[in-house]
């Protein structure tokens, strides 16, 4: 999961349709990308690091997810 790209949505009160909506994409598309699933267009990250003004290579790494019980 991208928590970097996750946790600046949070912080800007987004939700992920908000997102996908900004971006011009579809909202499985856009959760696809935050859940690490898919990569995104450069495009998209240009467009995320400006909404976000976080530089994108933070907001493209990918955490392990923990195993919950």
């Amino acid at each position: 999961m991208r928590m970097n790209l996750k946790n600046a949505r949070k912080e800007k009160s987004m939700t992920q349709k908000q997102v996908a909506d900004y971006l011009i994409i579809k909202v499985e598309y856009y959760k696809k990308i935050e859940y690490g699933q898919r990569v995104g267009a450069v495009e998209l990250w240009d467009a995320l690091e400006d909404l976000f003004n976080i530089h994108q290579r933070e907001l493209r790494k990918v955490h392990a997810q923990e195993d919950s019980p």
